[in-house]
């Protein structure tokens, strides 16, 4: 795949309503349990990315009759708890972080052996802390020192379990969650902090006997799912993007309808407001089981802050947007508690800071998080390392900066966020494709 360059200027003031892509984490989940369901399912709002498309290619495989009405919809067939059947073929799961662990965690169950693999920047991302604990149930799964692709063997006998987190995390906790649906007994979950909760809602929506609450969740084998349509709410994690945009850019108002609030999602609201942002929320309602509501940001000069680490499990996908929030911020702000930043697409504590230097400011890492010095942003030309929102985040950083901000490599975009170019440009950003 060629290589895709950006260069991000400053626009006008951010103004208007900006209506972003479906939920990833909900629509990867919807998908997953529509599958093994009992009857046929259909998703509305579904998010046409790359790495939800993977995900739905992969359950294609897996025999799962999967339509596709018009953009945004799926009518999924589902085949039943145990009614999939084993693929030709390694699964491939692109650059899909959430697909792949949710997936060993399904798949763990099954009667069949599968392969799971992904691109060059998933094969490098670690599966210990899925692969262990599936382990601890009786879950067979081959890796390569810890790293993709996976061998997940069927056959096994699982055996629930009572398993402590020692990292805070969505995605193990739903892949051991999803074996726990083939599992004999009781699996119960236990987080050092409280981390979202779509795969929990999601299976009480379709009808698996469920006890949650913060930071624990606890289910038995033995049950069915029932089909259910679902509604995915549009993703707080883009809006994230437009949220950072409009506070920094003076003269600043824009509208973001009908955004998922799930509060284990939305700590990056509370971030902001801490630090002086001026955010409401109007019209707040329930979409299938999910808080939503729309959001209205207008710029407001913001200051640093000592970023609580309760904050921190709420808002791992969006800390790299906050970086740029912080490093136009008066004053330092402090981040800790945020190691798992090192372990996603890329180690994103030091790719922003190896940018953000780039563009003229101060930051230091810290094993756990970074410190962040305000003030403002010069041009430059930064790295996205193939990281999605790393890529975002810069083009929100040349809203503000002194000269152009040249982003390198920004093709993976459309794994979370497709057509975030044109709706960025559509409401006041000046994003182009670099010369």
């Amino acid at each position: 795949m060629n290589r895709l360059d950006w260069s991000s200027s400053r626009g006008k003031s951010l103004r208007g309503s900006v209506q972003v892509p479906g939920d990833k984490s909900v629509s990867h989940r919807a998908l997953m349990l529509a599958a093994i369901a009992e009857g046929t399912s259909h998703i509305r709002g579904f998010l046409e990315g790359e790495d939800t498309r993977a995900t739905a290619a992969v359950l294609a495989q897996l025999g799962v009759r999967i339509d596709t009405p018009s953009a945004g919809e799926r009518v999924i067939h589902g085949m039943g708890l145990h009614g999939l059947r084993a693929s030709s073929g390694p699964l491939d799961c692109g650059n899909a972080g959430t697909g792949m662990r949710l997936l060993t965690g399904l798949l763990a169950g099954q009667a069949f052996d599968s392969r799971l693999v992904g691109d060059d920047s998933l094969s490098k991302r670690p599966m210990r802390r899925v692969t262990d604990p599936l382990a601890s149930m009786g879950a067979r799964i081959d890796t390569r020192d810890g790293l993709p692709p996976l061998h997940v063997h069927g056959g096994q006998s699982l055996g629930g379990i009572c398993y402590a987190l020692p990292v805070a995390s969505a995605q193990v906790k739903s892949a051991l969650l999803l074996a726990g649906l083939y599992a004999n007994g009781e699996t119960e979950v236990i987080e050092p902090h409280p981390t979202r909760d779509y795969t929990e809602r999601m299976l009480a929506a379709f009808g698996w006997p469920i006890s949650f609450s913060p930071g624990r969740a606890r289910i038995s084998g033995g049950h069915s799912l029932r089909a259910t349509d679902v509604d995915v709410p549009a993703d707080f994690s883009s809006a994230a993007f437009f949220l950072v945009g409009a506070s920094i850019v003076p003269g600043s108002e824009l509208r973001l309808p009908a955004i998922g609030l799930n509060p284990r999602r939305t700590g990056l609201l509370q971030a902001l407001r801490l630090m002086g942002a001026d955010i409401t929320i109007e019209n707040p309602r329930e979409s299938g089981g999910e808080p939503v509501g729309d959001i209205l940001v207008r710029h407001a000069p913001l200051h640093g802050v000592d970023l609580p680490e309760s904050l921190v499990p709420d808002m791992i996908d969006e800390f790299p947007v906050l970086f740029i929030a912080a490093a136009m911020a008066s004053g330092a702000t402090v981040i800790r508690g945020a190691a798992e930043l090192r372990v996603k697409e890329s180690d994103r504590i030091a790719t922003m800071a190896t940018g953000l230097r780039a563009l003229g400011v101060e930051m230091a890492e810290t094993p756990d998080g970074a410190i962040i010095h305000g003030g403002r942003l010069g041009g430059g030309t930064v790295q996205s390392h193939l990281d999605h929102r790393i890529a975002m985040s810069f083009a929100v950083a040349g809203l503000v900066a002194d000269a152009p901000v040249t982003i390198h490599d920004c093709r993976h975009v459309a794994t979370s966020f497709p057509g975030f170019l044109d709706l960025a440009n559509g409401c006041g950003f000046a994003l182009q494709p670099a010369a």
